[in-house]
This record gives C-alpha cells, sequence and structure tokens, in this order.
C-alpha cells in the first residue's frame, strides 16, 4: 500500500474498524515508512486525550456563584407551582414533549435486518477494492492459476470459472473479509466495468436475487453449499447474464 491509500484507511485502523487482511497491510505500511507511523502515533495520541478527563475544566468559584444566584429562590418556585396557570402550563408542555417524541419515533429507520447489514458489507468490500487499488491478490486470466492460488488460505475451495469467451474475462482473485468471515473474491470484467464475485461455504439455501444498493447492482445465491455475491455498476441485465453463465460452470 502506498501513503495515500494509508492514510485514507488510518482512522478505520486506530477505531479498530478495518478487516485482518486491511489491518495487516496497513501494518506492513507502517514498518517501512516513518511519515505514516508519526501520523498514526498523532491519531492515536489525540484518540488518548478525548478519552481522558485532562480536556475538562471545574468552573471557578465565581462563575459558580453568579450562576447559582441567577436562579430564583425555592419558595418563589413553590408557588408559581402551585398555580393554576403552572398547572396548565406542565399539562401542555407535556403534550407537546409526547407528540414531538412520538413524531421522533416515527421518523427513525426500521432496524436493521441481517441481509441488509451483509449487502452493506458486500458493496463496501467492492467499493474498497477500487479506492485503494487492490482488486486482485493473484492476477491471471487463467483459473487453473487462480484456483491453487486459494490453497492453504481458505478453508475451502473456491470454484473459479472461465467466461473469456462469453465476454466476462477473469481478472484475478484475492482474499477478503464479509460475513464476519474470510471469504474468496474472484474478479471479472464486462469492458471497463469490474465485477466481483465473493463466495463462502454456507448450509443455508438462496434463491437466486437481483438486488439493488447505493447505485450498484447486486446478485446473491447458493450453490452446491456455497453463499454467492455478485456485484457491480453493470447494468442489472448484463449483470444476471453473467451469473447465469457462472452457475452453468458451476458444479452442482
Amino acid at each position: 500500500m502506498n501513503c495515500q491509500e494509508v492514510r485514507i484507511l488510518i482512522d478505520g485502523y486506530v477505531d479498530g474498524e478495518l478487516d485482518p487482511i486491511r489491518n495487516q497491510e496497513v501494518e506492513q505500511h507502517f514498518r517501512t515508512c516513518p511519515v505514516c507511523l508519526t501520523v498514526y502515533n498523532s491519531h492515536r495520541a489525540l484518540r488518548t486525550a478525548l478519552r481522558t478527563g485532562s480536556l475538562y475544566r471545574t468552573a471557578p468559584p465565581a462563575l459558580r456563584n453568579r450562576v447559582q444566584s441567577s436562579f430564583k429562590p425555592a419558595s418563589t418556585w413553590k408557588s408559581l407551582m402551585g398555580s393554576p396557570q403552572w398547572r396548565w402550563a406542565a399539562a401542555a408542555a407535556s403534550l407537546a414533549l409526547v407528540s414531538v417524541l412520538t413524531w421522533r419515533v416515527a421518523l427513525l429507520p426500521p432496524t436493521q435486518t441481517a441481509d441488509d447489514r451483509l449487502i452493506q458489507e458486500v458493496t463496501a468490500s467492492h467499493v474498497r477494492s477500487l479506492m485503494v487499488s487492490h482488486l486482485v491478490d493473484i492476477q491471471s486470466s487463467d483459473r487453473h492459476m487462480v484456483k491453487p492460488w486459494f490453497t492453504g488460505k481458505l478453508d475451502f475451495a473456491p470454484s473459479v470459472a472461465d467466461l473469456i469467451e462469453q465476454g466476462f474475462p477473469l481478472v484475478g482473485g484475492r482474499l477478503d473479509y464479509v460475513n464476519g468471515r474470510a471469504v474468496a473474491g474472484l474478479v471479472y470484467k464486462r469492458r471497463e466495468h469490474v465485477i466481483n464475485v465473493f463466495l463462502w461455504p454456507s448450509a443455508a439455501a438462496v434463491e437466486t436475487r437481483p438486488l439493488a444498493h447505493q447505485g450498484y447492482h447486486l446478485v446473491c445465491w447458493t450453490q452446491s453449499g456455497m453463499t454467492y455475491w455478485a456485484i457491480s455498476d453493470l447494468n442489472s441485465r448484463e449483470l444476471q447474464e453473467f451469473v447465469q453463465l457462472l452457475q452453468n460452470q458451476t458444479p452442482r
């Protein structure tokens, strides 16, 4: 990784938000780049300072006395609270508070489901692979080179299809982290459009399902005990064509 890529990820590294693979890449860069290491140390020092009490200050006695003297005597407050005007005002305020809280609750988004989180993770991994120039760990259009590369790096053997004759050439593969585990990432292209395919073992059966999120098209399905997610900015029709070709070449 270069310095620009690390600077983008450094806040996530400090907050522990990166996946293990990105953590390892950032730490490896720190070992060879004292400038980025200094930036990291500054971020960590700021984070530590914000979590300590050193930034808090006690109000001086003169300020405390002025604030206390501005309060009305307790007897005055008691007489006000006992008046009919106060009781009507309190009731109106209570009704207004209930109305505001009801409106705020109605505007809250629905609880995020596991599918929603997975869609966000897949989309984030796709975007990250394009942003930090980490599209592939092994660059090859030969599936007989890409598939063996995963041996020993994953606890399963991903199926790799060759679709160059159908207009979807294989670019390569990489390790990624989705759904709380290491997964295989296969990369294909359609003209200038990148297609990421993430796959990992799964016992649950899911029918082929096209989706859309943040301007990207996604298709998920299960086949031969594996979960597949394909994502691209390619139009939905061509992405589903790609998925059908991939399903036909994947052992069932």
